[in-house]
C-alpha cells in the first residue's frame, strides 16, 4: 500500500465535495463544509489525510465520483460497488457500515433497525457513534439512518441536518419542503 493517499474535489448538488483514495479504495470522503467552498473541503480532507496528494483520479474513483454527482442529483444510484479501504476500522463500525450501505435510494432505516439486523438491538447509541464517525460518507450512506419517532437524528458532517435534510429529500426519503410566498 503507498504511504500517498490522492485526492480530488468536485462539485454536486449539495456543493462542493471531495475524495481520498489509495491503493485498496477509496478512503475518505468529505460533504461540503459550512462555507462550500474548494478551499475549507480541500482543507478538512489535508487535516485528515496528511499525506494526501491532489491527482486525477483513476477510473474506478472516477465511477464513484459520477455515481455520488448523479446520486446528489437526484437519480436512484446504487453506490455498493463502490471499493472503500477501511483499514483501521473497529469490525463493529464496519459491521454498521455494511448494514447501511444496503439501504438503497429513497428509502431509511432507524439506528435500533440498524442494531436490530447486526443482531444487537440494545446497540442503537454504539450505531450511532459509529455512523458519526464514517469515513466515507455518501458511499456509506449514513445520511439513510433516522431517529424513531420520524426524528433525523444527528449529521455529523458540515451543515448538520440540514444537509441530511436535504440530501434525504434529493433522494425522496422525505418530501420537499412546502414552497415559499417566492416560489
Amino acid at each position: 500500500m503507498s504511504s500517498t493517499y490522492g485526492m480530488t474535489l468536485f462539485d454536486t448538488a449539495v456543493g462542493s465535495c471531495g475524495v481520498v483514495w489509495g491503493d485498496t479504495g477509496i478512503v475518505g470522503i468529505a460533504l461540503p463544509s459550512d462555507q462550500d467552498d474548494l478551499s475549507a473541503t480541500r482543507g478538512h480532507l489535508t487535516d485528515m489525510y496528511p499525506n494526501v496528494v491532489d491527482r486525477p483520479a483513476p477510473d474506478e474513483v472516477q465511477a464513484a465520483i459520477s455515481g455520488m454527482i448523479a446520486l446528489l442529483a437526484g437519480e436512484s444510484v446504487d453506490l455498493g460497488g463502490v471499493r472503500v479501504d477501511l483499514h483501521g476500522v473497529p469490525d463493529f463500525y464496519r459491521r454498521v457500515y455494511a448494514v447501511t450501505r444496503a439501504i438503497p435510494p429513497g428509502s431509511t432505516l432507524t439506528y435500533g433497525e440498524v442494531a436490530a439486523r447486526l443482531g444487537m438491538p440494545g446497540a442503537v447509541q454504539a450505531v450511532g457513534q459509529a455512523l458519526g464517525r464514517n469515513p466515507v460518507p455518501i458511499v456509506v450512506p449514513c445520511h439513510r439512518v433516522v431517529a424513531a419517532a420520524g426524528g433525523l437524528g444527528g449529521f455529523s458532517a458540515p451543515g448538520g441536518t440540514a444537509t441530511k435534510r436535504r440530501m434525504l429529500q434529493i433522494e425522496g426519503a422525505l418530501p420537499p419542503p412546502p414552497p415559499t410566498l417566492f416560489d
